[in-house]
């Protein structure tokens, strides 16, 4: 695990806005200290793009198909087909197998846990094992739906 300078962790993510995104997970304080992976991607990776271990009713959730993030016609999904964050032509989404700049996931430490990308070469690509193997699996069907139905089971 990799912990991020002030400096780097000001450029992904203001305090303030880590602070709205846990309140609005809907997780009762002491579920705070465990370890929400948010995911944040864009210009300089502040847009808050979900959580991805979070509940699949919670309205921050990657899984939650009726959110903001978990919907496949919302802007701010990795979801999103045709989305800037769920094209896999487009640099800021993860299903881009080339792409350098796919999202980044973090704590709410700031702590980076390596960027959600497909691409098996990012020189900063996630190691968490179940995400990994979410990233390959697309990468081998290159569908996703079946990608999305096998992390969410939805």
């Amino acid at each position: 695990m990799k912990s991020l300078s002030l400096a780097s962790l000001l450029s992904i993510v203001s305090v303030g806005i880590i602070g709205i995104i846990l309140a609005s997970l809907g997780m009762p304080a002491s579920a705070q200290s465990s370890k929400a992976l948010l995911l944040f991607g864009g210009e300089d990776h502040k847009t808050f793009l979900g959580c991805l271990n979070c509940s699949d009713v919670s309205a921050s959730s990657v899984c939650n198909d009726m959110g903001e993030y978990g919907s496949d016609v919302s802007p701010k999904s990795v979801w999103n087909d045709v989305g800037t964050f769920g094209s896999d032509v487009s640099p800021k989404s993860p299903w881009d197998d080339v792409s350098q700049d796919a999202p980044i996931i973090v704590d709410k430490d700031g702590n980076s846990y390596g960027y959600f990308s497909a691409n098996n070469a990012h020189r900063d690509r996630t190691h968490i094992g179940w995400l990994v193997a979410i990233l390959d699996y697309y990468e081998k069907t290159n569908d996703l739906d079946k990608t999305r139905h096998k992390m969410c089971g939805n």
